[in-house]
């Protein structure tokens, strides 16, 4: 049973959240303001946390950004239907997913399933390589680990799975559809910018080459390229 952390000041949504998520194998917990959120999300009893932006007294942007000073726990955003721009803050700040409000309980705990499938070992990545290099990177799927030049590099999960399929086809261009298949365990959607955000957060990470180019490459009409040396 996974343990959802359910952050949202609407307690009759939580409610109706919680016990249809218990019906799924989820085990949630609600808290309703965005201090009760910070302390639960960072005591460590939580798989996976869902935020709602609009919070009284302190936003879930807000709460997001204290959460990502300490911790990596997965964070799916629930944001207003429409409202780029906490959609793209959230994204920024290291939110590994958003579903729009509303939303129906069987859309959310999709997206839910999609991140515990990244963050959780696979029990049939027995055929993958223990650890995949290219260049300075090095990742270790089953840990969930990364090093760039044999330093730890600091992911979240969602950031992790796009650099991962990127290093196993480093040097050939990857479809931004390929990417939201395979990281994102999703359809690409029209208009969703939420890939170019996490990549934008990689490429910071990774710093600039010794050319000034960014390690991850765009490459117009078709997608997305790491360099490999």
């Amino acid at each position: 049973m996974t343990c959802v952390l359910l952050v949202d000041d609407d307690q009759e949504l939580t409610g109706m959240l919680s016990q249809y998520m218990a019906c799924e194998g989820f085990i949630a917990t609600a808290v309703h303001t965005g201090e009760e959120g910070e302390i639960e999300a960072l005591s460590g009893k939580y798989a996976i946390v869902v935020l709602d932006v609009m919070l009284p007294r302190i936003s879930g942007i807000e709460v997001l950004r204290r959460i990502r000073a300490k911790s990596q726990v997965p964070v799916m955003l629930l944001t207003a239907r429409g409202d780029n721009i906490d959609r793209i803050s959230g994204l920024e700040l290291g939110a590994d997913d958003y579903v729009p409000k509303p939303s129906s309980p069987g859309e959310l705990v999709a997206r839910l399933r999609a991140i515990m499938r990244r963050v959780q070992p696979n029990s049939g990545a027995g055929n993958l390589p223990e650890v995949l290099s290219t260049g300075a990177l090095m990742l270790w799927p089953g840990k969930r680990q990364a090093h760039w030049h044999d330093e730890k590099l600091e992911l979240t999960s969602t950031e992790f799975s796009l650099l991962e399929e990127l290093a196993r086809h480093a040097g050939q261009v990857v479809s931004k559809q390929q990417l939201s298949l395979n990281a994102l365990g999703r359809p690409l959607k029209r208009y969703d910018r939420s890939i170019d955000v996490h990549i934008s957060s990689i490429r910071q990470k990774l710093g600039p080459r010794d050319d000034s180019l960014a390690w991850i490459q765009s490459v117009r009409g078709l997608g997305y390229l790491l360099i490999a040396e």
